[in-house]
C-alpha cells in the first residue's frame, strides 16, 4: 500500500490552530456554543480543539459532548457482524444553542447525516455547523459541506485518509492508496 503524507506534525499543529482561530471568530462568547464530536473518530479531534480553545481563547470551560451515531446510520442493518456502539456523552444542553459537529474526515456525508438525526434526540439547536480536519470533496453522496475544514483533499475512492494520533497529539495525516482494481 503506497502512502503519501498530507500533513506533517508541524502542519497538523498549524491546521488545528487555524481551525481554533476560525471557530473563535464566530463563536465568542462561548456560552452559546456546544462542540459535539462524532464518535468514534471525531472524539480525538474534539478533545484537541477544546484543549487548545480553552488554553488560548476561552475564559471558562467550553461546553462539549460526544455523540454516537451507530444506530442512526442508514447501513447499520446491512452488515454481517454485530455493531459495537461508542459511548454518547452529552452532558450539555443543545436546545437553542449553536452546535458545531466535529469529525476527522468528511467523505460521503452519511456520517454527518446520521449525526444530525442523532442530535435531534437531544433537542433543537439554534444552528448546526460542521468542522472537519480533512474534506474529501469529490466523494460526496449527500449535499453536505463543512463550515470549517483544515485541508481539502482530492482522493480517489480506492484511497484512504488515515490520521495518526499519539495520545492527544495529531502526528500526521496520510493518504494510503491501494492498487486500483476496477469492479467487474
Amino acid at each position: 500500500m503506497a502512502q503519501k503524507t498530507l500533513l506533517t506534525q508541524r502542519d497538523c499543529e498549524v491546521t488545528l490552530r487555524r481551525l481554533c482561530h476560525q471557530l473563535n471568530e464566530v463563536h465568542v462568547p462561548w456560552s452559546r456554543t456546544v462542540l459535539v464530536g462524532i464518535q468514534p473518530r471525531g472524539s480525538k479531534l474534539l478533545k484537541a480543539l477544546v484543549a487548545q480553545l480553552e488554553a488560548e481563547f476561552a475564559t471558562g470551560p467550553i461546553a462539549h459532548g460526544l455523540l454516537d451515531i451507530t444506530f442512526h446510520r442508514d447501513d447499520f442493518r446491512r452488515r454481517d457482524e454485530p455493531l459495537a456502539a461508542s459511548p454518547t456523552e452529552m452532558d450539555v444542553l443543545i436546545e437553542g444553542k449553536r452546535v458545531v459537529l466535529i469529525d476527522d474526515v468528511l467523505y460521503t456525508g452519511r456520517s454527518v447525516r446520521a449525526a444530525l438525526d442523532a442530535l435531534g434526540d437531544f433537542g433543537r439547536p439554534e444552528r448546526v455547523e460542521l468542522c472537519v480536519l480533512i474534506d474529501r470533496r469529490f466523494s460526496r453522496e449527500l449535499p453536505i459541506q463543512p463550515d470549517y475544514s483544515g485541508r481539502r483533499v482530492d482522493a480517489l475512492n480506492h484511497e484512504r485518509v488515515r490520521l495518526n494520533w499519539n495520545g492527544e497529539a495529531l502526528e500526521s495525516v496520510l493518504l494510503e492508496s491501494q492498487p486500483y482494481a476496477p469492479e467487474r
